[in-house]
């Protein structure tokens, strides 16, 4: 299988036009010579988990924000890199496929050969598993021709990816010495990165000279942080989706008779159902963090939907489009529990046909509640991360079993008037995220790529690849670098019982879940009884390259209050400016107004920061 990495694809006349399409670099990447300042050394977000993660890492915690400056940028501090030597550089693909990832590639090798042509880009094939078993290939013009703006991974390929172990992390260790790469990036989303960061530590401590950059690419949209704006991928997952989406509601409208159970793809988090939920105007969506919040049972969820359909019967709509995201079923208590349970037995080797006897009793009443098929997919072994397969469990189908079981017994007790209940479920996730990448994905993965030399050239190690200022054009993106460990927190998990609980904290990426107290949600409780019982559904139509809609951007990028990164520069541009006009010498006035405004300043940020750490 090897063989069939990095073969000329087979073309059509839209993938060929595609291929030839150049994004444009903004100007703080442009030419040859690498300017980079750095900002002040980064703390955890969470002071909580400070010293956890510190101990943790204390080669690669505390690093400086790295910013990338244009060749005009004035007044600035930046260290200027104009000797280039040629360098070897490994990149591996991990995590799920997602479109762009192929740009990455590009980005990164163009700007390797533009700074000096004698660099080499190796490509570990398989992913992890080629890392380990040190299986390249040379990255070359050739190679990259017909995977340029083109989806998938199938370039290099992956596999079940994870760079954990000691053994897994002692084996990437030494293909990086034996290939004396000077570089290794990483791409993938949370857990690939909590890998990189933690491979960059190790790397450190042995003195081994290759540094560790990682690149956030997740179609799930789950990496993301202060520093971190948007996952390459998640763009176009989004719009696929949202034009399969908005096809079924005017089948919806058309019929009049069916109920649609949609399931998207994207982990524990429910990113990619909010967004296809604005772009699209579906009737409901039911959000994995807010059956977390309120603690809704699974009968809690079944009759919120009956209810809504009951409500759309009364005004004559016997038809809907429901959205749910594949982490919503983590996220019902009862079932989490019971999946708890189920993965503690099968860690401990009892085989799944034996694990319904050794249920506790109250799970093993749930267990025999649920329907044979879901019974039979929540036994599947969990993930690498011990969460369970979402992809396989079917919770539309389930869901609509039990509306439709409600909405009969409502239909018999004569509370229902409405016509039959029709359902209709679809699992929308493997049709997307091998499409071709949007235009915003084809333009940040490549920005990315040539970051990540930068980041190189500058001899960081343990960061990751940050562009700021997405939501607008290009040429006003932000380009630069944050430690990896910055964005890690702690979570505390007791186990056990009594005075002998346990409680277990280890420094990670965590997943970031929709803000309940965000501008997207904000927006998304704005609409949502227009969205029930006004059928606004909105088409935003296929993929568009040029012309109208070709620059669109996801509508939580463009609602969210980001640029944390460009504000930190500003705010460090403000300090300056005060220590300028403030030195000895300066009047008492202006001394007085200083304090005056330093004290308010710092009075009200102790109590912003205290307030977070109660």
């Amino acid at each position: 299988m090897d063989s069939d990495y990095g073969v000329p694809r087979e073309l059509s006349d839209l993938q060929k036009n595609r291929s030839l399409y150049k994004p444009e670099l903004p100007p703080c990447l442009q030419g040859t010579t690498v300017r980079v300042e750095f900002g002040d050394a980064t703390a955890a977000a969470d002071p909580s988990g400070a010293h956890a993660i510190a101990r943790s890492f204390p080669h690669t915690y505390g690093q400086p924000l790295a910013h990338f400056l244009r060749a005009t940028a004035k007044g600035s501090n930046a260290q200027i890199i104009n000797e280039h030597p040629a360098v070897k550089v490994g990149l591996v693909f991990c995590g799920r496929q997602s479109p762009g990832g192929h740009n990455v590639v590009w980005g990164l090798h163009e700007a390797l050969k533009s700074h000096n042509p004698k660099s080499t880009l190796l490509g570990f094939l398989g992913g992890s598993e080629g890392l380990f078993a040190q299986k390249t290939l040379e990255i070359t013009d050739d190679i990259l021709a017909t995977y340029k703006n083109q989806g998938g991974y199938d370039l290099l390929g992956r596999t079940k990816d994870q760079i954990r172990t000691t053994e897994q992390v002692n084996s990437a260790m030494a293909a990086c010495k034996a290939l004396n790469l000077d570089g290794l990036v990483i791409v993938g989303g949370v857990t690939s990165n909590t890998d990189a960061a933690q491979l960059a530590e190790t790397f450190a401590e042995a003195k081994c000279t290759t540094k560790v950059v990682g690149v956030p690419v997740t179609l799930n949209g789950d990496l993301k942080n202060q520093f971190v704006e948007a996952n390459v991928g998640f763009d176009t997952i989004c719009k696929v989706n949202s034009q399969l989406i908005s096809n079924v509601c005017t089948d919806a409208l058309s019929a009049e008779k069916y109920y649609y159970f949609i399931r998207l793809m994207g982990r524990k988090a429910s990113h990619v159902a909010v967004e296809c939920t604005l772009q699209s105007h579906p009737n409901m969506v039911i959000l994995a963090e807010e059956v977390a919040a309120s603690k809704l049972t699974i009968f809690d969820i079944t009759k919120q939907i009956c209810d809504a359909v009951q409500a759309r019967a009364e005004q004559g709509k016997n038809h809907g489009v429901i959205l749910l995201p594949e982490g919503l079923i983590e996220s019902i208590p009862e079932v989490y529990a019971l999946l708890q349970e189920i993965h503690s037995l099968l860690r401990q080797g009892v085989s799944a046909d034996k694990i319904s006897t050794q249920l506790s009793p109250w799970a093993s009443a749930l267990f025999e509640f649920l329907p044979p098929f879901i019974r039979k997919q929540i036994l599947l072994h969990p993930e690498s991360d011990d969460s369970a397969q979402l992809s396989q469990i079917e919770t539309e189908k389930l869901l609509a079993e039990l509306v439709e079981a409600e909405i009969n017994k409502r239909l018999k007790e004569g509370t229902y008037k409405g016509k039959k209940f029709n359902a209709i479920c679809h699992f929308f996730g493997y049709q997307a995220r091998g499409s071709l990448p949007s235009k915003f994905d084809c333009d940040y993965a490549y920005v990315l790529g040539h970051s990540c030399y930068h980041i190189l050239a500058s001899g960081l190690n343990g960061y990751m690849a940050t562009v700021t200022n997405l939501k607008n054009p290009s040429n006003k993106w932000r380009c630069g670098a944050a430690p990896i460990t910055a964005m890690m927190t702690v979570k505390h998990y007791g186990r056990g019982s009594g005075s002998g609980a346990i409680t277990l904290g280890k420094p990670v990426v965590h997943p970031a879940t929709v803000d309940l107290r965000g501008r997207v949600y904000e927006l998304l409780r704005q609409n949502a009884t227009r969205f029930l019982m006004d059928d606004v559904y909105r088409n935003p139509g296929p993929l568009q390259f040029d012309g109208p809609g070709a620059d669109s951007k996801a509508v939580s990028l463009c609602v969210e209050d980001l640029d944390y990164m460009g504000r930190i520069k500003e705010l460090n541009e403000y300090l300056d400016k005060v220590r300028t006009i403030v030195k000895p010498g300066c009047s008492q006035d202006v001394l007085k107004a200083a304090l005056s405004a330093m004290s308010s300043v710092t009075d009200i940020l102790s109590v912003m920061t205290s307030q977070r750490l109660e």
